[in-house]
């Protein structure tokens, strides 16, 4: 059974899946803008939903942080930019690869 867990690194604007400490995956991603930076810490992704429309391409994983999610993009150009308005943005067929994986309650750290 997989200990899946994700770093999201902004300053390298990459997405990490870690099993058992160990980097299985990696995925570009867009981040927050300046002023509506992605906030840094530990989050836990509390729910999942695919297609939720809107600019969240095809699936959307919410945080513990309210309002702040990783979800897809019907911008694909915006990946590897900061651009968001704090979300991390990933390529859709990235995301939905992602969202197969990881369960609800997987733990996710941000940082700077």
């Amino acid at each position: 059974m997989p200990n899946y867990r994700i770093i999201v690194d902004l300053s390298d604007r990459k997405l990490y899946l870690l099993d058992n400490n160990i980097v299985v995956r990696q995925f570009p991603v867009g981040v927050g803008r300046i002023v509506t930076t992605t906030p840094t810490g530990e989050f836990t992704i509390i729910n999942k939903a695919p297609n939720p429309g809107g600019p969240y391409g095809a699936f959307w994983m919410g945080l513990s942080k309210r309002g702040y999610g990783i979800h897809g993009t019907n911008n694909p150009s915006s990946i590897g930019k900061m651009v968001s308005k704090g979300c991390i943005r990933m390529y859709n067929n990235d995301v939905v690869q992602l969202s197969r994986l990881v369960p609800i309650g997987t733990k996710v750290t941000i940082r700077p």
